[in-house]
């Protein structure tokens, strides 16, 4: 049916972009978000598409995966990521951005276009008319997770991810730290806390014998591969930790001239550079258990922490049984997942899952035919794998080359370097000849 509303239910990433994208073609949208009204144990705002986690929106250096799939979202015309653009803070060769003026600028244009209207109320059952993108993301209300339940069929999976913690510029000992970006890649833009083997090995003793906060929904705690607590690495090994967050590969401390052996990287949270998390350094440690053991750390002997690293639930769908390549619920085309529930990690593939979710609802809301993404763009790629993973137990996954299809060689390519410059370039044209496909039939009315 013509000029249908689009119900969006869940204002994070994916439902953001995905509002923004109906909008563009048109399209009404009715976009719901459970906060204020339903706080959430990991949100602090009440503001469209917070950032929860780590403040990096990973690799935006020509040649890479991630990079493919900004490019595209970019020329798709992402609100997210040009907001993304308005709002980075240093952060090498990737885009990191101030998450604060971040979800208040998404915010700030979502409630000032008029063809959208938020609506701030927990939806506790899927609508049972109309096109419908669930983008709730990994913290699903209970009630709305027991309707999803009745709808796919499958028992709702969960894994716990993890929250990096955030220290406050003025109490790093810049006397032993140093700043710089790994080989010198987008400038001086990281802190790095140097470490002797000796001060590894006090730190890694003392970290694995730290005490958790205890889980209680599980004894076997499912933890997502791609995103463990630091605890977690270290009891797999002593140097898992050197060869993972701690790695000192590419950092040459000026004042040794030599590579530490292990380091600690300080990113940037915020344009005034008041603050500063500790990259891939999420953990389910106890507060007082986290200040005592990151204060071993060189350079923090004396930090005050902002934000401690915290545990939450996130739940994903077992969606190659439940979902199509357009993120369509097989049994009911009518309704979209998008975002980490959809089965996607990581924060610009959740945006370009709302991307896909927007405009497939909206182009079907106008009576106009959907188109599949083709597989050779990082987008294409990343669908296939959602709907087609034949992994089991289905794990979320970021956007890598392994997700593409290989090159159609006529002579063999020896260097990796040249193979990834020709797949995003293979994938890049690609793109652009779907969006050609999908061209508006009418100016948007977005106000900027």
């Amino acid at each position: 049916m013509k000029d249908q509303e689009i119900t969006i239910i869940g204002g994070g990433l994916a439902g953001s972009e995905a509002a923004w994208q109906a909008a563009r073609f048109g399209a009404k949208v009715k976009l719901y978000e459970m906060r204020p009204q339903v706080r959430t144990p990991a949100h602090t705002t009440d503001r469209l598409a917070e950032i929860v986690c780590s403040n990096s929106l990973k690799s935006d250096e020509p040649g890479t995966a991630p990079y493919m799939l900004k490019e595209e979202l970019r020329r798709a015309g992402s609100l997210l990521l040009e907001v993304a653009a308005e709002t980075k803070v240093p952060a090498g060769a990737a885009l990191a951005v101030d998450r604060e003026k971040f979800s208040e600028e998404v915010t700030k244009r979502l409630e000032a276009e008029p063809l959208i209207k938020v609506v701030r109320e927990e939806v506790t059952e899927i609508p049972a008319q109309g096109q419908v993108i669930i983008a709730t993301g990994p913290l699903t209300s209970d009630k709305l997770s027991a309707s999803i339940g009745k709808l796919t069929g499958e028992t709702q999976l969960y894994f716990y991810d993890a929250i990096s913690p955030v220290v406050d510029a003025d109490t790093i000992n810049y006397d032993i730290v140093f700043r710089a970006a790994r080989y010198d890649k987008g400038g001086a833009d990281y802190v790095n806390c140097p470490m002797t083997e000796e001060e590894y090995e006090h730190f890694y003793q003392e970290l694995i014998k730290a005490e958790s906060v205890q889980l209680k929904e599980f004894e076997n705690t499912p933890f997502f591969e791609a995103c463990l607590p630091i605890e977690e690495i270290a009891r797999r090994g002593r140097d898992t930790l050197r060869f993972g967050p701690m790695k000192p590969v590419g950092l040459v401390d000026p004042k040794t001239g030599r590579i530490p052996y292990a380091a600690v990287q300080l990113r940037q949270e915020n344009l005034m550079a008041d603050s500063y998390n500790l990259v891939g350094f999420q953990n389910h440690l106890k507060y007082g258990e986290q200040k005592r053991i990151l204060q071993l750390i060189p350079g923090l002997e004396n930090a005050e922490f902002i934000k401690y690293g915290q545990i939450h639930r996130n739940t994903y769908i077992n969606s190659p049984t439940v979902l199509n390549d357009l993120l369509q619920v097989k049994s009911e085309p009518r309704i979209y997942f998008a975002g980490q529930i959809s089965g996607v990690e990581g924060y610009v593939e959740s945006i370009a899952t709302g991307l896909v979710a927007g405009t497939t609802a909206a182009l079907l809301a106008l009576g106009r035919d959907a188109v599949k993404l083709p597989r050779e763009s990082a987008i294409g790629s990343l669908l296939n794998y959602v709907a087609n993973c034949e992994v089991r137990p289905y794990q979320p996954a970021n956007i890598t080359f392994a997700l593409l299809p290989p090159l159609e060689e006529k002579k063999k390519i020896k260097q990796k370097s040249e193979k990834k410059r020709l797949q995003v370039e293979r994938g890049l044209a690609a793109f652009d000849n779907w969006l050609s496909q999908i061209k508006f039939h009418k100016s948007a009315t977005i106000t900027t």
